[in-house]
């Protein structure tokens, strides 16, 4: 039976919106909330949450904390819970095991975002979205056989359906980029490929000095990896704060044993096994050759926004990424964009944030009226082990924008009290703080900190920071003792 194909939309919705991922489907259930007859579409059969259920920060921190307990592993010898030192060798992991308890995990989140939809009674439908004129008529192509409850129809995979909205809301996001111009490099995988690895590969190149190739090759060496982290400079996390730079660059390097190649050149060619097998040589700019099982490509990110937005007037700037005002609006006044569409920080909750508030204003009555997410100060963590927080402008940056006399910075590096025990100082993961303020009142600009449980610390703080906390105020917080976060309200 040939595919089902509508010309003229089936239902109109007061929102549709365009995306499954956290920031579309906390927009569509807000706008619900309110009212609100709401279409969502998902390209990807069955699997709403977008990058961070399925591939990234959710399944990400799962392999996060097993590498976390692979090096507390070492530390039971210490603290006399094991009559000898142990440390997690490759092979000792039961990768595929562990791969279907968290794929079982991310699969029941798949389940809880699609009830939610169906409790706030949201419509969704499963397919690939395409603007088909200039009125913003969006044809849905089903990425799989569907009962539309909405339609009261049962449709096939393949048919081809059309819907109309009032507004329309772009939240496709990202999808990782694999080096275009590099000979082979279609034989290496990107993060999305990690979380299909079945089995763990025991020696693993790793290119790209961002966070996501950070935490990769952090998980890769607690679990017992060898991991060649190809990089271009001299640092990783060029984007972050020198401080976290350089903590997070020499203890992988010197501590946990990452060989990090700096100065790489890049990679210039991949080859795959002539026998056949799982071995790839890899050639960098250098000169040099590896040969490693697999090879990831954390290079960074490109926004999905192939569907047809020259139809509806929709404009994208030099990086392709979606343009739009301080309230999320396109250049068509009828559709919106957020998350990692647009050229704000990448991060779930900054998406999930503006659905809401986006959602808030255009259904939420008067005095939603002016409601817009301010995109300043927004904290975030990265993985690393140990982990790395921040918030605010880089002591750089602050220096540039308010002049090195009116900068003050504070830096604390300590060894946290964890780690009394250890004898080695190999064993000692490093805890780098600092604090950079700006003004007479020294107004807090930015905190940067390396070091165990940084993601929950710097929550909090982050609170202080955009309530607009000056070094007084956090001289004035009385301190818990023993932690490492006392440092930061003690830092003279």
């Amino acid at each position: 039976m040939a595919p089902v194909t509508s010309t003229t939309p089936l239902k109109n919705f007061d929102y549709l919106v365009i995306g499954g991922g956290s920031g579309g489907v906390a927009s569509a259930r807000r706008a619900a909330k309110y009212g609100a007859k709401v279409l969502l579409i998902e390209a990807k059969l069955n699997k709403l949450g977008g990058t961070c259920v399925n591939v990234g920060c959710v399944p990400k921190k799962v392999m996060w904390y097993a590498a976390d307990l692979a090096h507390k592993k070492h530390d039971l010898y210490p603290y006399k819970l094991s009559q000898q030192e142990e440390s997690v060798k490759y092979g000792d992991f039961d990768w595929a095991g562990f791969k279907q308890k968290r794929d079982a995990y991310v699969h029941r989140l798949n389940g809880i975002y699609e009830n939610n939809l169906k409790r706030e009674k949201v419509d969704y439908v499963f397919g690939f979205a395409r603007f088909i004129n200039e009125k913003g008529d969006v044809e849905v192509t089903l990425s799989g056989d569907q009962n539309l409850p909405f339609l009261e129809k049962e449709y096939k995979k393949d048919d081809k359906l059309v819907f109309s909205g009032d507004k329309i809301l772009l939240a496709t996001g990202g999808t990782p980029i694999v080096p275009p111009k590099i000979e082979g490099a279609s034989l290496g995988i990107t993060s999305d490929g990690f979380f299909e690895l079945e089995h763990q590969p025991k020696r693993v190149a790793i290119v790209g000095a961002g966070y996501i190739g950070v935490e990769f090759s952090g998980v890769f060496n607690a679990l017992g990896s060898q991991v060649d982290f190809i990089i271009r400079g001299d640092t990783v996390l060029r984007s972050f704060d020198d401080i976290i730079q350089n903590t997070i660059t020499d203890y992988y390097t010197d501590k946990l044993g990452i060989n990090i190649i700096k100065q790489s050149g890049g990679v210039v060619k991949v080859e795959g096994d002539k026998n056949g097998g799982r071995t790839k040589k890899v050639t960098l700019g250098n000169g040099s050759t590896l040969e490693v099982d697999e090879l990831i490509w954390t290079v960074g990110r490109k926004s999905l926004v192939d569907y047809g937005l020259d139809k509806v007037g929709v404009k994208l700037d030099s990086h392709s990424k979606v343009i739009v005002d301080e309230y999320q609006v396109t250049t068509n006044p009828k559709i919106f964009s957020l998350g990692d569409l647009i050229a704000e920080a990448e991060l779930t909750p900054v998406a999930i944030a503006a659905g809401r508030r986006l959602s808030n204003r255009l259904f939420g009555g008067e005095e939603f009226r002016n409601d817009r997410l301010d995109y300043t100060n927004i904290p975030s963590a990265i993985f690393s082990h140990p982990e790395a927080g921040s918030i605010g402008l880089t002591s750089k940056q602050a220096i540039e924008k308010y002049g090195e006399s009116n900068v003050k910075i504070y830096n604390s590096k300590f060894t946290a009290m964890y780690y009394a025990m250890m004898d080695s100082d190999k064993d000692k993961a490093p805890t780098a703080y600092r604090i950079v303020c700006a003004g007479p009142e020294e107004k807090v600009v930015g905190l940067h900190i390396v070091g165990d449980n940084s993601g929950e610390i710097l929550q909090g703080f982050g609170v202080a920071i955009k309530m607009g906390a000056t070094k007084k105020d956090f001289d004035n917080c009385v301190a818990i003792h023993p932690t490492s976060a006392e440092e930061l309200v003690t830092m003279t």
